[in-house]
C-alpha cells in the first residue's frame, strides 16, 4: 500500500515538473502593454539587432 502511494505521489510530481518546465517563453524581459524590452545590450539610441532562430517544424504545430 505504501509502495503504491509513493509511485503516485512521484507519477504526479513528474508530470507536474513537465507540465511546469514547458512553460513561459525565450527572449528578453518586456514591460506590460510595451514591445520595448527591459534588458538590452546595445547602447542607449543604438539600434538592436536580434538573432532569429530558424523555423523548425514541431509534432504540435498543426494544433497551434
Amino acid at each position: 500500500m505504501r509502495l503504491q502511494k509513493t509511485t503516485y505521489v512521484l507519477v504526479a510530481l513528474t508530470v507536474a515538473g513537465l507540465t511546469l518546465s514547458g512553460c513561459g517563453r525565450k527572449g528578453d524581459l518586456d514591460r506590460p502593454g510595451s514591445s520595448q524590452p527591459i534588458n538590452t545590450k546595445a547602447a542607449p539610441g543604438a539600434v538592436e539587432t536580434k538573432d532569429e532562430a530558424p523555423g523548425k517544424p514541431f509534432l504540435l504545430d498543426p494544433l497551434l
